[in-house]
């Protein structure tokens, strides 16, 4: 198979005791990028193919998971730039397979320490269009992604931190491709940011017109950042002429000026948090706990299926469909009302997975009908309602290394091309829009409402997933905004209870149900479905649900990955040969 020139260039520079293999039955030994990848010793999988093909040359260079998952957020920042970067934020899981150990590590953006419950409120006292509170500064959240890489780095990084930015550096000095996905979100226009006059604007529309799909871009700046900090660290990033350029750069945004100060992005800390677990069968679903709602709500949606016979139902019959939405449903009411920053709020995690609470919420599923909005459970801790939005522009990243160490990482700069504030050559998230931009009251103010050093809530849902024995048997997630949440949780009743095979549980039309309506995917479900649903008395939508997700099981072989078929992900899998010991 030919490879890219991005690929060949990074090979000569593997030590001789590398052979690079695909995964596949046959013994082919080059790269593949579509359908099931199959490696005996690694595994990669992102949304980009330059990602993957990063990640998979650091792992057969004898890099960690963590070592491959640093290039790949590197990489993505320049090709897959309206969805994350290292101007946003992540949560990863780590297997730590010497110690037999999973680790949650939390690299969500921050309010700044000037930021206040009022910061999206208008001069009339009610929150301003969540669209003008996207675009410019005032949105822009401390960014978490660097000092959290660098941190996962620092405890389970195996090759030096300065060679795993160099594909990111090499690509931007010298270009890449334009995808086809990045040419029609900016076609699309779906930022009105980016209509703006300045960097990003620039560097998207050089000339005055749009990037299409097959364009060179290089990106010269970014190429500078990563160099400094592929020398100095963070401290490149929070510390000294970058960190001056992004607080300016937020300050003085010329429509919304933000909150952002040079000591907001000093004082910034990843944190390690333990992971959230849920017994699912024989399985433990194991997730991130707050502030992302992701490990909680997945679980209770799992819970309150358990019960029904869920693999002697077909993916689309209207008995599936229908439970799952009426658990989707008490499970978001809950999600809304309940998650948010435990450092600023007491969220009630082991109650809301408790068998004693998902009991008495289960029995709300009897009707064979649908219920209608279901109110959060009755909890003692005070909380006000929330309806804040969530976008789907998101990336999700797994990999696996020779020595069994896991890595499962969703990574977000929250609305399609963020803020769209572009400085060093990417660009800012917007992440403070993920607060409730309606803070509620004093007496009942809303558990995910803006205060100052708080991480907003997130739909992230980076998963691993435990056999009997303790040992990872999947690892899995996907982007999608508040959706996310669904497709992690229909893909994990695809694999633990259907036992698809990835291709086919990743092509399985998606179902959603965020306590609103049901959204089945159009084009993939049928129109004799939507029908039954509408009977059972559901306000059914059809439209697209653009998941992105990736996935690593375990084989009898070793490992296969694989990416969703929506998007332009791939996996890449290999095996890892002694020197002189043939390929095949």
């Amino acid at each position: 198979m030919t490879m890219t020139r991005f690929t060949a260039f990074f090979l000569f520079g593997l030590c001789s005791a590398v052979v690079l293999a695909q995964g596949e039955p046959e013994g082919d030994t080059g790269f593949t990028h579509t359908g099931v990848a199959r490696g005996q010793d690694f595994m990669a999988a992102t949304a980009n193919p330059y990602a993957t093909e990063a990640a998979a040359v650091i792992l057969a260079d004898g890099g960690s998971a963590v070592d491959a998952v640093i290039a790949a957020q590197m990489v993505l920042t320049l090709t897959e730039p309206q969805s994350s970067g290292i101007g946003g934020g992540l949560f990863l899981l780590h297997w730590d397979a010497k110690n037999a150990q999973l680790l949650s590590l939390d690299g969500r953006e921050a309010a700044p320490a000037a930021a206040s419950p009022t910061l999206f409120v208008g001069n009339r006292g009610e929150p301003v269009p969540w669209i003008e509170a996207v675009v410019g500064g005032r949105s822009v959240g401390v960014p978490g992604a660097v000092a959290a890489l660098y941190e996962a780095h620092r405890r389970f990084g195996v090759l030096p931190w300065s060679q795993l930015l160099g594909p990111a550096i090499t690509l931007a000095e010298e270009g890449f491709e334009v995808s086809p996905r990045l040419a029609l979100l900016l076609a699309q226009e779906i930022n009105p940011g980016l209509r703006r006059p300045g960097k990003a604007r620039g560097y998207f529309a050089p000339g005055g017109e749009w990037l299409t799909a097959g364009d060179r871009r290089e990106n010269p700046a970014l190429a500078r950042t990563l160099r400094r900090l592929a020398t100095e660290g963070p401290d490149a990033f929070y510390r000294g002429e970058l960190a001056e350029q992004i607080v300016d750069a937020v300050q003085s945004d010329p429509d919304r000026p933000g909150l952002l100060s040079l000591a907001d992005l000093a004082d910034y800390r990843p944190r390690w948090r333990s992971p959230v677990c849920q017994p699912y069968r024989q399985y433990q679903v194991c997730g991130m706990g707050p502030p992302s709602s992701g490990g909680i709500t997945v679980g209770q949606i799992l819970s309150l299926l358990e019960p029904y016979p869920v693999s002697s139902w077909t993916p689309q019959s209207p008995e599936f469909v229908h439970r799952f939405s009426q658990a989707s449903r008490l499970a978001y009411a809950d999600r809304a009302r309940y998650i948010a920053d435990d450092a600023f709020y007491p969220v009630p995690v082991q109650t809301l997975l408790s068998e004693t609470y998902l009991n008495d919420r289960r029995r709300l599923m009897g009707s064979d009908r649908d219920m209608g909005p279901a109110a959060a459970g009755k909890l003692p801790v005070q909380a006000g309602p929330d309806t804040t939005r969530a976008l789907p522009s998101t990336t999700h990243l797994v990999m696996v290394d020779a020595e069994g160490n896991m890595v499962s990482m969703t990574s977000s700069i929250e609305m399609g091309f963020g803020s769209t504030v572009m400085v060093g050559g990417f660009l800012l998230n917007n992440q403070l829009t993920d607060f409730a931009l309606d803070p509620g009251t004093e007496s009942n103010p809303a558990a995910n409402r803006v205060e100052a050093g708080k991480r907003p809530r997130s739909s992230m849902a980076p998963t691993l997933v435990l056999d009997a024995e303790g040992q990872p048997n999947l690892a899995i997630g996907s982007p999608g905004g508040s959706r996310i949440i669904s497709y992690v949780s229909q893909m994990l009743i695809a694999l633990l209870d259907w036992q698809l095979p990835l291709e086919q549980a990743l092509a399985l039309p998606r179902i959603s149900h965020r306590n609103d309506n049901l959204v089945l995917e159009a084009e993939r479900t049928s129109p004799e479905l939507a029908a039954a649903m509408e009977a059972r008395g559901y306000d059914v939508r059809l439209a697209p649900l653009n998941s992105g997700v990736q996935v690593i099981r375990r084989s009898v072989e070793g490992w296969e990955g694989a990416a969703d078929p929506r998007r332009e992900g791939t996996a890449i899998g290999g095996t890892i040969r002694s020197a002189g010991e043939p390929s095949h």
